[in-house]
């Protein structure tokens, strides 16, 4: 049961993969191959924009 009052908390990290696990699950869904490759799946999960970005 949520707490009273009206507050919520929220995870962000895990909302976030809650989100990417949910896009690879409809990519999945919709692929005419049996399983999606290695650049499908990074292109979704956009590990090539994390790259790019600074850190720090």
């Amino acid at each position: 049961m949520a707490p009273g009052g009206g507050t919520a908390v929220q995870d962000h990290v895990a909302l976030a993969e809650i989100e990417l696990c949910g896009e690879l699950i409809i990519a999945a869904s919709a692929a005419d191959e049996d399983r999606l490759s290695l650049e499908s799946i990074d292109a979704i999960l956009r590990v090539a924009e994390e790259r790019k970005t600074p850190t720090g």
